[in-house]
């Protein structure tokens, strides 16, 4: 798989090729902000719906998929193949661990926003499920990809106690101001049920949650006052509102 020639959405041959940060069709002439790479995995029990949300069909030049045996051949993989300004679309959370790998090797100190009505914040120990998609923003701070003054957790409502106790004792909160500053690029990872189960169809609805419009939002605060590195999208059903939403919300980020 190459980042510099992808699929493009509108001619479905391979004829959009990376400039700069995004891509140009040599066939129909559209440009696009970012190339789209689908994983389509779900690293737990019974998330086949959410990994078939990955193959929402979205208008991004696709660069390929990365489907593996393991998470830390997932994780490796796509690190290794992200566009400059990588679209994550992915199953499960997990997807955001090689993202982040990748982007934060290519930019001096990467802020991550991470939108999520869920904590991400277990370890095998503290699990409740022993499903790793409940664990990978924990994964990025403990092996240190991530600082946990570089990281805005944000819409999250519904957190295990040891996940609750993991934030008072890092001071990871929803504050932008926190996260951002110092940074020199913010990577945003967005699990679709942060919003309000009225506003999107996800695998783990809560409810309680924002609107799409908060949510615009916030992302449009994010890219005011850093780049926007990339993105990931997860927790999605694939169903054919949830195109429209996602596109909102890509916009808003600058994609």
């Amino acid at each position: 798989m190459s980042s510099l020639r992808a699929r493009c959405p509108l001619c479905r041959t391979f004829t959009a090729v990376a400039v700069g940060a995004g891509y140009e069709c040599h066939s129909c002439g559209r440009e696009f902000t970012a190339g789209l790479v689908r994983v389509p995995r779900a690293w737990g029990q019974g998330g086949e719906a959410m990994a078939e949300g990955a193959g929402l069909p979205l208008a991004y030049p696709e660069t390929g998929s990365v489907l593996r045996d393991t998470l830390d051949e997932q994780t490796e993989e796509l690190a290794s193949v992200l566009p400059e300004r990588p679209l994550v679309l992915g199953g499960c959370c997990c997807s955001h661990v090689g993202a982040v790998r990748g982007l934060a090797a290519r930019h001096g100190r990467l802020a991550v926003v991470w939108l999520d009505a869920h904590g991400d914040l277990n370890t095998p120990e503290t699990s409740p499920s022993g499903n790793e998609w409940g664990m990978p923003l924990r994964m990025l701070l403990d092996d240190g990809v991530v600082h946990a003054e570089d990281a805005a957790l944000v819409g999250a409502r519904n957190l295990d106690p040891p996940e609750a106790a993991f934030l008072a004792e890092t001071g990871i909160d929803d504050s932008l101001d926190r996260a951002l500053a110092g940074a020199d690029a913010a990577y945003v990872a967005l699990d679709l049920d942060v919003l309000d189960p009225d506003e999107a169809d996800v695998f783990m609805p809560e409810p309680g949650g924002p609107s799409v419009e908060a949510v615009e939002g916030v992302l449009r605060e994010v890219a005011s006052r850093l780049p926007v590195a990339g993105a990931g999208v997860t927790g999605l059903l694939q169903r054919d509102r949830n195109v429209g939403v996602v596109t909102r919300l890509l916009a808003a980020a600058g994609l």
